[in-house]
């Protein structure tokens, strides 16, 4: 599937430029930009300023079960322990992390983003709430966002058969022989201290939309439905691969839970959700899409399986609905769409990590962050422009390095505005975490040095390279957070052991 062909090429980008790194002396300063996993550069707090806004910066730390809250002088100050590796982690205002956990053996799913359990640690590291979600046919993944009322909007894989997606007028050579993996978004409502219940859910395939099967009742004219999705929007499905070749992939530590014929099964790959309370609305996004949507939650689940559960909004990629051509495509495997929150500068604008953006067919692609002003109405939708699509044209703000191409990071990272007007970035495959003003200058900037030693069940090691330091996402917290209140922040004596790279010949050998 595409996801693996990209984390792969990567793997040989990054061989290659860390072999190169070795002749440090002798390399110049944009082959080091281009290192995108941030191999044998300075690690820790590498710029600070005056005048920074106070606050920490929090994250989980690779391949480990901890989760650091660390001060602007780069310092430790504060650690919450959980029992699996981490993922994703939100902090609540009793000082409580709610986190997405890698369950340690959920089936089916895979390749990058699936963690199936959600769990809610005390500031002091007790077990508060642990749910599975892992079946067979459905499971979470990648993000999820809690509501003001306590309840958890989650994404969710949901697994259909090869018949049913051909049914549904999926062309057959866009289509797994494992069947595709469909998506949802299911609202949680914490019980006890290990049990949740559904209590409302939004289904992707009640909302597609498809060209080429007349016989099917999801038949349309794409540019007539920008409120649908295209179920043929995409790549045709990578060959089958044998048993052998899977097999040296999940040695690979490359392909958890990989078949034969699973392959291209993840269609649209959501990477985030985030909930505006004030609209009632949530925003997610979609990588394989290039896209990111806007849907109602403000209908029951009945109601949001019939047209008015369709798109309110989209952005990022208007082919995708037959709509103008590629040079109106301004997404390129976003990720972290939000809405900016109220009371920061820019409020209830969306502001995203727009990952691989290309500069032309023979240049090195970069990242950029986007503040996007979409064109709401009062009563909550959304209009479209008189070409058909939605607006805006472009971002109303942007971030991109000075010299375009040292800021990038092809998948997983994120992006959020700072009460101050400064906006902070995640560069998630290389571990850096920095703050820019509205101009763009870069005002502080720290790279996690951390990572731990969760094992394989054999007891083997997990392979370090070449994701050794990445992180899916990060955050800062502002110092007047109400869960720091009564709580002495103090650097922690001795600090947690930084990682330490083998040299190049060692991890050449890996």
């Amino acid at each position: 599937m595409k996801q693996i062909f990209r984390y792969l090429t990567a793997v040989l980008i990054v061989l290659i430029v860390a072999n190169c790194s070795t002749k440090e002396s002798e390399e110049s300063a944009d082959k080091k930009d281009r290192n995108m996993f941030g191999h044998r550069i300075p690690r820790g707090l590498t710029k600070t300023s005056e005048d920074l806004m106070d606050g920490y910066l929090m994250y989980a730390v690779p391949n480990s079960p901890l989760f650091y809250l660390i001060n602007r002088e780069g310092e430790v100050v504060h650690q919450w322990k959980g029992n699996y590796d981490g993922f994703v982690s939100y902090l609540m205002d009793d000082g409580s992390l709610m986190i997405g956990a890698l369950d340690p053996d959920f089936p089916t799913f895979g390749f990058g983003g699936p963690y199936g359990r959600l769990q809610n640690i005390s500031w002091d590291s007790k077990m508060l709430w642990d749910y599975e979600y892992a079946a067979k046919d459905s499971m979470i993944h990648h993000d999820f966002a809690v509501k003001p009322d306590g309840n958890i909007l989650a994404l969710a894989y949901k697994k259909i058969s090869y018949e049913e997606a051909i049914a549904m007028g999926r062309k057959p050579e866009y289509t797994p022989l494992g069947g595709p993996w469909l998506e949802k978004v299911v609202e949680i409502e914490p019980k006890g201290r290990d049990d949740g219940r559904i209590v409302w859910e939004w289904r992707i395939e009640d909302h597609l939309i498809q060209d080429y099967d007349s016989t099917k009742t999801n038949y349309g004219v794409l540019a007539d439905h920008p409120e649908r999705i295209s179920f043929n929007v995409g790549d045709s499905v990578p060959p089958v691969i044998s048993q052998d070749s899977v097999d040296i992939l999940v040695a690979m530590g490359r392909g958890r839970n990989l078949t034969t014929n699973n392959r291209g099964s993840d269609l649209f790959h959501l990477n985030a959700i985030n909930y505006n309370a004030e609209l009632d609305q949530i925003a997610i996004s979609s990588p394989e899409l290039s896209e990111v949507f806007i849907i109602n939650r403000g209908l029951s689940s009945e109601e949001a399986r019939g047209e008015d559960g369709d798109l309110l909004y989209r952005w990022g990629n208007p082919q995708n609905y037959s709509q103008g051509d590629s040079t109106d495509r301004k997404l390129y495997y976003q990720h972290d769409i939000q809405w900016i929150e109220k009371g920061k500068p820019g409020e209830n604008n969306l502001i995203l990590y727009n990952n691989d953006v290309p500069m032309g067919p023979d240049s090195l692609h970069y990242s950029a962050i986007y503040e996007i002003n979409p064109p709401i109405n009062a009563d909550g939708t959304y209009s479209l422009q008189d070409n058909g699509r939605f607006g805006p044209e472009e971002p109303n703000w942007t971030y991109v390095a000075k010299d375009t191409i040292s800021f990038y990071g092809s998948f997983i990272s994120g992006v959020h505005r700072m009460k101050n007007g400064n906006t902070f970035i995640n560069e998630g495959p290389k571990g850096r975490f920095f703050e820019v003003n509205p101009e763009g200058e870069i005002v502080w900037e720290y790279l996690n040095p951390f990572r731990g030693d969760i094992r394989k069940p054999n007891g083997d090691p997990n392979d370090i390279m070449p994701m050794t330091y990445f992180i899916f996402r990060a955050t800062f917290i502002p110092a007047d957070h109400p869960a720091f209140m009564g709580k002495e922040l103090k650097p922690l004596d001795p600090q947690p052991e930084m990682f330490k790279l083998p040299p190049p010949e060692e991890t050449e050998k890996e």
